[in-house]
């Protein structure tokens, strides 16, 4: 009994160690996306808390890849109509449709803004 209360201390003390191990590489690596993220990053997150989903979402609902302004628009409008109620589509469907829009709209924005204060950047 003495050897199997030892064995199970063991057993917890490395699955403990392992397990601290992994949080803080975890912590780590999030630590450095976000830092990666930099200005755009808080921005961004903030749209997403906003608007209440995330970019990868938006672009999910809109069938959206890449970031451009006319897809974003040619993509809404086509979904828009085909889940209007009046031709049997779902309220639900179009108002998220809708709020995917806001999302895309909103972080095409940011990187416009980006771009622009990149270009107000005076060079030394």
């Amino acid at each position: 009994a003495k050897y199997l209360a030892q064995i199970i201390v063991m057993g917890a003390q490395v699955v403990g160690r392992a397990f601290a191990r992994a949080l803080r590489q975890e912590f780590a690596a999030s630590r450095a996306a976000a830092d990666a993220r930099g200005r755009a990053g808080h921005q961004s997150a903030a749209a997403s808390n906003l608007s209440g989903l995330s970019l990868q979402e938006a672009q999910q609902i809109l069938n959206v890849s890449k970031l451009s302004p006319e897809e974003v628009q040619k993509n809404y409008e086509h979904l828009f109509k085909v889940n209007d109620k009046s031709v049997g589509g779902s309220f639900y469907l179009q108002s998220k449709v809708v709020r995917a829009k806001e999302r895309l709209d909103e972080e095409l924005r940011i990187q416009a803004q980006e771009e622009k204060d990149k270009e107000q950047v005076p060079r030394t």
